[in-house]
Formats: structure tokens, sequence, C-alpha cells
């Protein structure tokens, strides 16, 4: 099975990024890395939720093609989003829509963040996210894929994929997916955390 997007994207963030995103977040390096680990799978996979609808796949297309079709480099989006900029609030609220408070609830408790420290957490990647798949849908080469059916099908393969693959970011994916709509998570959705911080701590 070929490399997950979330996968290939946490590679580029190995190194200089990542240890800017810890000390953006005061945590320790490792920490910072197994939290970006989670939340990417998370951002993904619900962008490929909206994207299951071709209406959502549209919306989504067109965000991308009037704001992220000019891909840059990835150290200065960090350093632009770190710095407050990147309109990170505004993109979760579009990804998560209700479902954005139990987005932070739930990356918290899988990863052991506190609740501001997730909110940020997930306000810093999801410009990163959105440059990435900027780059993937209109960078040199991809024009074949550059339409807003490609974009739902990329994406419909990724949640699939994120979902097979399990782990804090699958098991994460699925409870904050799956859940009623009320913007809580439940017990049962945190018991779904799973392979989580959640199954070692008493």
């Amino acid at each position: 099975m070929s490399a997950s997007l979330a996968n290939d994207l946490l590679s580029q963030l190995q190194g200089q990024p990542l240890q800017q995103i810890s000390q953006q977040l005061g945590l320790p390096r490792e920490q910072a890395s197994g939290a970006v680990a989670a939340a990417l799978p998370l951002l993904m996979g619900a962008l490929g939720k909206n994207a299951s609808q071709p209406a959502g796949a549209e919306s989504l297309f067109g965000a991308l093609q009037r704001d992220h079709a000019t891909p840059g480099d990835l150290g200065g989006l960090l350093g632009s989003v770190l710095g407050g900029g990147g309109q990170g609030e505004q993109i979760l609220g579009h990804i998560f829509g209700a479902r954005q408070q139990g987005a932070t609830q739930g990356l918290g408790a899988a990863t052991g963040l506190q609740g501001d420290q997730a909110n940020m957490l997930l306000k810093v990647l999801a410009p990163i996210v959105m440059a990435y798949l900027g780059k993937r849908m209109f960078g040199q080469g991809q024009a074949a894929a550059s339409t807003p059916q490609g974009l739902g099908d990329i994406l419909g393969q990724e949640q699939q994929q994120i979902r097979q693959q399990g782990g804090v970011g699958g098991g994460l994916l699925g409870a904050v997916l799956d859940q009623d709509g009320d913007g809580q998570l439940g017990l049962g959705d945190l018991l779904k955390l799973g392979g989580g911080m959640l199954g070692g701590k008493r």
C-alpha cells in the first residue's frame, strides 16, 4: 500500500518544521511529533469526508484554486502561520463545522495535549494541509487530476486508507466523524480511540 498523503506530509515536516511546532506549543519534540502524526490524518480524513459529496468537493476545490494554487516553500508558510497568518481558525471551521470542538477534544485526549495546545496545533496544520493539497492538485504535471471529482477521489482514497491503517490517527478520525454531531465527544466516542494514550492512563 502506498504511503498516505498524511504520512507523506508528515515526512516533509520532519526536522526544522517539527522543531518550530514543538517550540510554539511548548512541548518536547517527541510529544509534538506524535501529536502531529495524529492530527494530520484527522485533518486529511475530515477533508475526505467533506469532499465525498459533489458540492463539498467543488467548494474545497474552489478554495484550493483560489488560495493555495501557488505552492510556496513549506518552511516559509510555517513561519507565516506561526506568526499568526494562514487563517487557521477559518479553515478549521470549514473542515470540521460543528465537529470542531469534538476534534480538538479528541486530539487532546489521544495525545495528552491541553485543549489550547490541541486547538493551536490544528490551527497551525490546517493551512499547511491546504497548501500541500494545492501543490498536489495544481503542481507541475498534476493537471489531469485537477478537477473537483479528481480531488474527491484522491481524498476519498485517503480517508479509506487512514481508517484501514488504524492507529491513533485512524481511531481519532472515526470517533470525530462518527459522533452524533453535538460537538461533544462522548465516552463511547473516546473509547473508540483505542490505540491512543487513553488506553494506558488510569
